[in-house]
């Protein structure tokens, strides 16, 4: 049992901010709002990716 839950869980919660960045990137928002989105996603992941699933780009 070489792999620690915390570790896992760790890689899947960087999986889904990294999957989040790229959906914000490729989304129809304009260059600044992409930008803001990404540096709140990049500085306060828990926060940003909840606001970015409640509020952020639909496209």
């Amino acid at each position: 049992m070489g792999i620690e839950v915390g570790g896992l869980l760790g890689l899947i919660w960087l999986i889904i901010v990294i999957w989040a960045i790229v959906k914000v990137a490729k989304s129809g928002a304009g260059g600044l709002a992409k930008l803001i989105w990404i540096l709140v996603l990049l500085f306060f992941p828990l926060v940003g990716l909840i606001a970015w699933f409640l509020f952020g780009p639909k496209g």
